[in-house]
């Protein structure tokens, strides 16, 4: 997503920064540096690496207008099969990185009165799917950082849209004679022997991995376009869906919890007139009559 989005940027004449953890993936998967075009690394593990790749865009191109994140990785595995070093890696990646990126940027932002962050989320931030709960769990604390941070920014003319892809094939016509591994952003862990079985709901990540290959719906250039309209939208969303998948299964997980709150709304506890929150009437009445029979 972040090559295609790269590439989309440059066709359209805006000066680029691409980041690259491994130098070298980068040197090989993107265009040759020119005036447009600087090529640098970063670990966005690390807050110096990331302030010292935001420092080097400012004195090659003199400011930033957008920040587009798109760095991120999973483990596929049962909740409890994944060990600490499983779950550091996963939240310093996904949320950790993502909260350097914002630090090094903000203040630059702020002082410019105005800048826009393109965070690439996931279903799984608006889903918890079976075999990728910490995953989930990285994705979940990204959207909250956002929301809190869009109330926070307002007053200083700064933007943000978390991007919420579904599922994503690359398909660039000039992906060259080796391109990334299709779901090279994944460690897929074997399982123990309690989620072993070949219909164990922690093995459903694993399956669907195994079951798409390569046959993904949702085009990466499509995709790559659209977030690149974002960068130059006035009234950006909150979030971007990108594809079927994404859209029908977060509307159905809203659509369950909407269904979920009605069922149960009579347990809550409403304020009185003297502002003392007591059970619902209903219930209360339920409690107080005796036992039949």
């Amino acid at each position: 997503m972040g090559r295609s989005l790269v590439k989309c940027a440059l066709s359209r004449g805006d000066f680029v920064v691409t980041v690259g953890r491994v130098f070298e993936d980068d040197l090989n998967e993107t265009p040759a540096e020119s005036e447009n075009l600087l090529r640098t690394a970063c670990d966005v593990r690390s807050r110096e690496s990331v302030l010292r790749a935001v420092q080097r865009a400012l004195d090659h191109f003199g400011r930033i207008d957008v920040v587009a994140n798109c760095s991120g990785y999973g483990v596929i595995g049962a909740c409890e099969d994944q060990d600490e070093h499983d779950l550091r890696n996963q939240f310093e990646t996904n949320f950790m990185g993502t909260l350097h990126i914002i630090h090094a940027t903000l203040p630059y932002f702020r002082r410019q009165n105005g800048g826009r962050y393109l965070i690439f989320s996931s279903t799984s931030g608006a889903l918890g799917v079976p075999g990728l709960g910490p995953y989930c769990a990285t994705k979940y604390a990204v959207e909250g950082l956002i929301e809190a941070l869009l109330y926070e920014t307002d007053a200083f003319n700064i933007k943000a849209t978390l991007i919420e892809p579904g599922l994503v094939r690359r398909d660039e016509p000039d992906s060259g004679d080796n391109p990334l591994p299709t779901w090279g952003h994944f460690l897929i862990k074997p399982p123990s022997e309690g989620y072993a079985q070949a219909t164990s709901p922690a093995l459903h990540a694993k399956r669907m991995v195994q079951w798409l290959g390569d046959r993904q719906p949702t085009s990466a250039v499509k995709c790559a376009e659209l977030v690149w309209q974002l960068g130059h939208c006035s009234y950006p969303p909150l979030r971007l869906l990108l594809g079927s998948y994404a859209i029908e299964s977060i509307r159905d997980r809203m659509r369950s919890v909407t269904e979920e709150l009605e069922d149960w709304k009579h347990l809550n506890f409403p304020v009185t007139a003297e502002g003392e929150q007591t059970p619902n009437e209903d219930v209360a009445m339920a409690e107080e009559q005796p036992p039949s029979g």
